[in-house]
Order: C-alpha cells, then sequence, then structure tokens
C-alpha cells in the first residue's frame, strides 16, 4: 500500500500549519537550562523531562508516556530523566522508533553570546539559544510530526510508535545501553529515526549514513616527583609540559594529518565541497590553511582524526618560574568508519607510550570508546525516507557522512539488530552547536519537520 496524493498533500499542509506553534515550544523548552553536568542545576533536567512529557501527552495517541531513568552500569548512580512514549501498532503497521535528547551543552562563556543563551531569540531567519538545534529541535519535529499524522489520519493511524527522549546524551549516555535492556519490549520497532545529525545545508536535506566512530581519554604525564625552580634546573631536567608537547606532536605529520599506526581509513567517494565552503563553514581564519591530505570531506568523513580537547595547565595569570612535575590533556580520537574504537584507542595507547621523550611517565584513564556506523542504504526505510525529504524539502537529499560520533548507535544495533536506522536531523552547516550563538535555521525546521510528518504517514501505509 501506498501513501495517496489527497492524503500526503493534507499531512503537508497539516504540518506547514502547525509549524508556529512547534517553533513557540521549542522556544519554551530552550529557556529550561536542561544540562546534564553534575555542576548545573539537576532540577532543570526533571522540568524539562517533565515538559517533554506533557508535549507527547498532549498528542492524545500515546497508550503510555512516562519520565524513566536507568542504571548506570558499574555505579550506585542512576541516569537522567528520559522520556518514553508508547503505543502499539494496529492491523499489521510497522512500528517507528523517533529518537532525540532533551539536555544540552553548556552555555560556555556568556559574553561570547549576542543574546542570552537560553532565551530563545529570532534574528535573520534564525533562532537563537542554547539547544534549539541541538537537539531540543530534534525533540520538537518529533512532537509536530505527530501532532500532523494524528490531525490528518485521525482513527486511521495505526503505525506503532516509540519516542523515547533521552536526558544525558550531551554527558555520555551512560545509562543509554541500560535504559535500552530495561525498555526493550516497547522500543522493539521495525525502523529508528534518529533526529541529532545535520543536512547538506539549509536548503537540501541530508540522510546521514556514516559516523566516525570516538575514542577518548586523559593522559597523564610525569617527569619529577615534584615542581623544580625553572632557573636553576632549566635545561637539564624535563618539566611535564616539554615532554607533552613533544609527545603530543608526534601524533600528527607536517601536513596535520594523523601519524599514528594502526588507525585505519574508509575508502569512499565524497561530494564536492571546496576549501571556500569550509572556510565559511569553519570559521578558519584568513591565511590559515586547512590541514590534512586528499579530498576535503574524505577528511572529516573518512579518517581519523586527533584533537586535544582539554589540558590542565597553569594559566597565564598564575604563571610562575616553575618546572611542572605533570601535566594531564584530554584527547579525542575520531575513528573512521568501520574501525572498532577500542582498536583505535590501542594504536594510540601503544603510539603515545612508543614516543614518551626522556622515559617520560604515562598513565591512561577515563578511558570512553564509541564504534562508528554505517548504514545499509539497501533497505525500504531509507527509499522511504528520500521520498520523504524530496516531497518536504522540494530537492533531493544527499546521502552525507559526519565526522562527528553517536556512539549509542551501536548501542541500538546491538539491542535492535533486525530495525532500519535513520539518522537524520534539523541542522544546517552554520548552527554552531556546542558552540556560543548556536541557532536554528526556521526553514531548515519547517522542512524537517514536514519530511518527517510525510515519512510517518508513509510508514502507517505500509504493512509488514
Amino acid at each position: 500500500m501506498t501513501l495517496d496524493l489527497s492524503r500526503q498533500d493534507a499531512v503537508q499542509k497539516a504540518a506547514d500549519a502547525g509549524i508556529p506553534s512547534a517553533l513557540a515550544d521549542l522556544g519554551s523548552l530552550v529557556r529550561i537550562p536542561s544540562i546534564a553536568w553534575p555542576a548545573f542545576d539537576q532540577s532543570a533536567l526533571v522540568k524539562s523531562a517533565d515538559a517533554v512529557a506533557a508535549l507527547l501527552e498532549g498528542t492524545g495517541v500515546f497508550d503510555s508516556v512516562e519520565v524513566k531513568r536507568a542504571a548506570i552500569p558499574g555505579t550506585d548512580e542512576t541516569g537522567q530523566p528520559a522520556v518514553l512514549a508508547t503505543r502499539a501498532a494496529r492491523n499489521g503497521r510497522p512500528t517507528v522508533l523517533l529518537y532525540a535528547h532533551h539536555d544540552v551543552q553548556p552555555p560556555g562563556d556568556e559574553a561570547l553570546w549576542d543574546s542570552p543563551p537560553f532565551e530563545p531569540t529570532v534574528r535573520d531567519g534564525r533562532l537563537y539559544g542554547r539547544g534549539a538545534a541541538d537537539d531540543k529541535a530534534g525533540v520538537m519535529a518529533h512532537v509536530g510530526a505527530i501532532r500532523a499524522v494524528s490531525e490528518v489520519l485521525g482513527d486511521d493511524l495505526d503505525l506503532g510508535i516509540a519516542v523515547f527522549i533521552e536526558g544525558e546524551e550531551e554527558y555520555g549516555s551512560r545509562s543509554f545501553g541500560q535504559f535500552l535492556a530495561d525498555n526493550a519490549d516497547v522500543l522493539r520497532s521495525d525502523v529508528i529515526v534518529v533526529a541529532d545529525s545535520g543536512n547538506w545545508d539549509e536548503r537540501t536535506p541530508g540522510l546521514t549514513v556514516s559516523l566516525r566512530g570516538n575514542a577518548r581519554f586523559t593522559l597523564t604525564v610525569r617527569t619529577l616527583e615534584h615542581a623544580s625552580h625553572s632557573g636553576m634546573m632549566g635545561g637539564a631536567v624535563p618539566d611535564a609540559m616539554l615532554a607533552t608537547v613533544k609527545l603530543l606532536a608526534t601524533l600528527w605529520d607536517d601536513d596535520g594529518a594523523v601519524a599514528v599506526e594502526g588507525l585505519a581509513v574508509r575508502d569512499a567517494e565524497t561530494p564536492a565541497y571546496d576549501e571556500a565552503t569550509l572556510r565559511a563553514e569553519s570559521g578558519l581564519l584568513e591565511g590559515v590553511s586547512p590541514i590534512g591530505r586528499d579530498s576535503i570531506l574524505s577528511r572529516i568523513w573518512n579518517k581519523p582524526s586527533i584533537t586535544i580537547t582539554g589540558w590542565d595547565a597553569t594559566p597565564v595569570e598564575a604563571a610562575s618560574n616553575t618546572l611542572s612535575p605533570q601535566t594531564s590533556v584530554v584527547i579525542s580520537a575520531r575513528v573512521a568508519p568501520g574501525q572498532d574504537a577500542e582498536e583505535a584507542f590501542a594504536a594510540v595507547e601503544a603510539h603515545l607510550r612508543a614516543h614518551a621523550p626522556f622515559g617520560a611517565r604515562l598513565e591512561f584513564s577515563d578511558v570512553d570508546c564509541g564504534d562508528s556506523f554505517l548504514v545499509d542504504t539497501s533497505g525500504w526505510a531509507v527509499e522511504e525516507a528520500r521520498a520523504s525529504f524530496a516531497d518536504g524539502y522540494g530537492v533531493d537529499s544527499v546521502d552525507v557522512g559526519i565526522g562527528g560520533s553517536i556512539p549509542f548507535i551501536s548501542d541500538l544495533v546491538r539491542e535492535f539488530p533486525e530495525a532500519q536506522i535513520l539518522v537524520t536531523g534539523v541542522e544546517d552547516p552554520h548552527a554552531r552547536a556546542h558552540s556560543p550563538n548556536e541557532s536554528l535555521h526556521l526553514e531548515t525546521f519547517r522542512n524537517a519537520l514536514v519530511s518527517e510528518a510525510l515519512l510517518l504517514a508513509r510508514l502507517n501505509a505500509r504493512t509488514h
């Protein structure tokens, strides 16, 4: 069975008409500073989860809507509040699981924001605010799409729908796997839509078909039993800072490409993408050259990268003439699609141990590995998604790779191996997720919501 054109048109119109209310609800969610880091007010996460639950309850389509937590394996703690809404499929229809997350990144230095991070502000066709794009817009794309298909289909809505809105994605999804295991019976689906990725540009939808994995860890370098005077001992005694700088420099070659033996590269074609676009989307300063070799997108999508994301060092204002005995850095290695993340970590660890200068002592801690993801594009769900994108955006979608990682997708694959997974999103390349002045392109949001409503309607027209 296929979706008839009259219903397709009605769903598209209903979704479009619901955009103003969806944006108003999105603004209300953005006002809640739902940050999962323990240093922030944890009651905001409870408030955010309750608000999302109320929105899903308000659609009137679910048999059950709950705010739930799961245990964090290996600890006595529980994870942050997640929202689980479910309705059973009827008349042989498939079931779809819709995922997004309601927690957000910390705002960072609020002085760098042009408007308050938790006060949604519209400027030049964009909605600014922390979480406006990542990922409360994903939440509202789900809610708005459900509202539209429910309004049009009414009692003919036979599609099974499960909605899982996580509360700790930005904090490592520590209870994610346990949550899936605890609720496997109601989450088991034929199709899973993960609304936490990006698009080719603000006008062209992207279907994410590959994601790099991630191996993140803390490296501590020690050279001295205690600090020493840099004048008295400098020149003979290697301090931890010197050892760390020399060691880290071995991770890249002169072109800035990763120089670690054992890190894999995926061989796959990439669309045309020039340096000017890279500069516009990344903020690369004039005169600063890109790093790496081969096509730009192959460097981002298909090759490993290594970034130092944190460094414990004496701040400039507190600098003294001292040889530091130890220092710690956080290293984030992005892993090419297809390579096991733990294998990649082992390669980086072996490289660092082999290149430690002056016999410096190395310690590795807080290791966190998440595997990469490759989509099987031969399934019927991908065809339905592409058709829905074409109708919703008015242009064909582009199969994209993402340089970032969504490690929990490997948990979805493990728990639900038969499900077809679609990774979609509402962000465009200028969304600045995780950065000051994060924003949502309003027309992209409209098209994403309409496309998802059409996808749900198409799924409702299918039988097993």
